[in-house]
């Protein structure tokens, strides 16, 4: 399903994906109130989210139907390239977070990871996670994830492999696949499966 506002980015964004393999979109909405009843009436396998829009934002729409349907897959697809959407997405139970301005095979390739049941982060933006990350260790002097001292772990960090996080780092320093597989002795399909 598409949830965007913007009836020309639907439109196309619908035409491209239904012309990749296994993909077919089954729903549009434009709105997240929108987006909140045809996703609980289509169960879609994924909703690709836009987060700011006139009648209820994606971020609220996200957060509603996690709760009614908490197996639902959404993917945030957006022109907000702010840590606190991206944040806030995740926090709310986004599987991925893309922005607009990625290419069209980094829309795919999301897609297929959040599909498999794997985090998607665009690796411009993961730099944030891992920001909280390194902040959260500094300030336990250990892991953050088993320090009682630190509070809460932000959602996202305790979803994240060991593998996942390393891949994470490196993506976060600016790296490619195929780097990151050199550099992890893995190969560049194994790694898009841990991004």
């Amino acid at each position: 399903m598409l949830v965007d506002d913007h009836e020309v980015v639907r439109t196309g964004l619908k035409t491209f994906l239904n012309s990749q393999p296994g993909f077919e979109v089954i729903a549009e909405a434009s709105s997240g109130s929108e987006a909140v009843k045809k996703g609980l009436e289509t169960r879609p396998d994924i909703i690709v989210m836009d987060i700011a829009m006139a009648d209820g934002d994606g971020l609220e729409a996200t957060r509603s139907l996690k709760a009614a349907w908490p197996e639902t897959i959404i993917l945030a697809l957006t022109v907000h390239e702010d840590k606190y959407y991206f944040m806030e997405m995740l926090a709310a139970g986004a599987a991925g977070y893309l922005t607009k301005q990625s290419a069209a095979d980094e829309l795919v390739q999301a897609i297929q990871t959040v599909a498999q049941g794997h985090i998607y982060l665009q690796p411009a933006l993961a730099r944030w996670l891992l920001e909280d990350y390194q902040r959260l260790s500094d300030l336990a002097g250990k892991n953050p994830l088993t320090s009682p001292a630190v509070g809460p772990v932000p959602v996202g960090l305790n979803v994240l492999s060991e593998r996942e996080r390393q891949v994470l780092e490196l993506l976060a320093r600016g790296m490619s696949n195929k780097e990151i597989g050199l550099h992890l002795e893995l190969s560049p399909k194994t790694i898009a499966r841990h991004r």
